[in-house]
C-alpha cells in the first residue's frame, strides 16, 4: 500500500502580510494554517521573514490556490508541496522538550515527563502562599493549540500569575482565547480554586480537557467554544493573551468580566503599542489602574521580535467584595 500523500502551500512573506494571506488561504479552501518563525518549534526563514504552511484536502484546491496566490503577491514566494507519509504530523515533537516555565513550575511534554511530580492541587493551594513554590509540574501537549509556553507573550503572562501566587490562592480565574489552556491549567497548578477557558476555535478545546485531565485538573478546568460575549460572570483574575487588534474591539468586554478589586492580564501586545492599550483599558467605563509592565526583549530577525513583546497587569479600583 503507497503511503498516504498531503498537498500543502508554502508561502514565504513577512510578517505585516502574515494574517491577509493565512485568511485568504482558508477561503480558497485550506483546512488548515500554520505559521512558522524564529519563536515556533518549526522554524521559518529567518531573514526577517515568516512561513505560512496551508494544508489542503486535494492537489487540486492546492494548486489553485498557488496560482491565485502567485498572482496576487508577487514579491512573495509561493509553493505547492507534497508531504508523503505521516511522519511530518509529529516533527515538531523532537524540539519540544522540558523547560522553566517560571522559576517553579516545569513544562513537559507528555513523552518526556521530568521528576519531580507536581503536586496535587489541595498541596498546590498550600505551597502557593511561599514566596516560590518549588518542584511543579504540567504535563502539555499543544497539539494545533497554540500555548507550548515557549512564547515570550505566554511566559510573561505566566511571570505575573507567579508573582502574584498568594492573591492567586482560591480565585477562579477566566483564560480568554486559551489556545492550549496553558495559563488556565498554571493558574490552578499555583493555587488556584477553579479557571475558566475559551477559544473562538472549537477544534482546540478537546486539547484543553485532554491536557487538564493529563494533569488531573479536569475539576478544576471549564472549557467551551465561545467569545467573550458568552461569559456573564465576573472573575477576580482574568488573562488574554491576544493580539492588541483582537484585544482593542473587546476591551470593555473583557473589563465587565473583572470582579470588583480583580486582576486583568493582558499579552500579545508589542513594544509600539503598549502607550495605546494601557491608555485604552485605563480609560474605559470603570477604573483599572496599571500595576505591573512585563517586557521581554528578544532581539531576533523578525520585526515583530525586534519590537519585543508587552504585558500589561491592571487592577480594578474598586474594592472586592466579601
Amino acid at each position: 500500500m503507497s503511503e498516504p500523500r498531503f498537498p500543502q502551500v508554502h508561502v514565504e512573506l513577512t510578517p505585516d502580510e502574515a494574517d491577509a494571506v493565512s485568511s485568504a488561504l482558508f477561503d480558497l479552501g485550506a483546512s488548515g494554517v500554520e505559521e512558522r518563525d524564529d519563536l515556533t518549534l518549526l522554524k521559518g526563514p529567518g531573514g526577517g521573514r515568516i512561513l505560512v504552511v496551508a494544508s489542503f484536502d486535494t492537489s487540486e484546491e492546492a494548486a489553485d490556490a498557488v496560482t491565485q496566490l502567485t498572482e496576487a503577491l508577487p514579491d512573495a514566494t509561493v509553493r505547492f508541496v507534497e508531504v508523503v507519509g505521516d511522519a511530518w504530523r509529529d516533527e515538531w515533537k523532537k524540539y519540544y522538550t522540558p523547560f522553566a516555565l517560571t522559576p517553579s513550575v516545569t513544562v513537559c511534554p507528555p513523552w518526556d515527563v521530568a521528576a519531580p511530580a507536581r503536586p496535587s492541587v489541595d498541596d498546590a493551594a498550600t505551597a502557593a502562599t511561599d514566596d516560590v513554590a518549588a518542584g511543579k509540574i504540567l504535563v502539555l501537549e499543544p497539539g494545533r493549540a497554540f500555548g507550548t509556553g515557549l512564547h515570550s507573550t505566554t511566559s510573561l503572562v505566566a511571570e505575573v500569575l507567579e508573582a502574584n501566587a498568594k492573591t492567586l490562592t482560591n480565585a477562579v480565574v477566566l483564560d480568554a482565547g486559551c489556545g492550549s489552556g496553558i495559563l488556565a491549567l498554571l493558574a490552578v497548578v499555583l493555587g488556584a480554586k477553579r479557571a475558566v477557558a475559551f477559544d473562538i476555535d472549537p477544534d482546540v478545546i478537546a486539547v484543553v480537557r485532554e491536557n487538564a485531565e493529563r494533569n488531573g485538573l479536569a475539576d478544576h478546568v471549564r472549557a467551551f467554544a465561545g467569545t467573550i460575549a458568552d461569559v456573564s460572570e465576573t472573575f477576580p483574575w482574568v488573562l488574554a493573551n491576544i493580539e492588541s487588534r483582537i484585544l482593542d474591539p473587546i476591551a470593555d468586554d473583557l473589563a465587565r468580566a473583572v470582579a470588583p478589586g480583580g486582576h486583568l492580564v493582558l499579552s500579545g501586545i508589542l513594544t509600539a503599542e503598549e502607550e495605546t492599550m494601557t491608555s485604552r483599558f485605563g480609560s474605559l467605563g470603570r477604573k483599572l489602574r496599571l500595576v505591573d509592565v512585563r517586557r521581554r526583549e528578544t532581539g531576533g530577525e523578525r520585526a515583530h521580535d525586534r519590537d519585543g513583546w508587552v504585558a500589561l497587569h491592571f487592577v480594578d479600583a474598586e474594592p472586592a467584595t466579601a
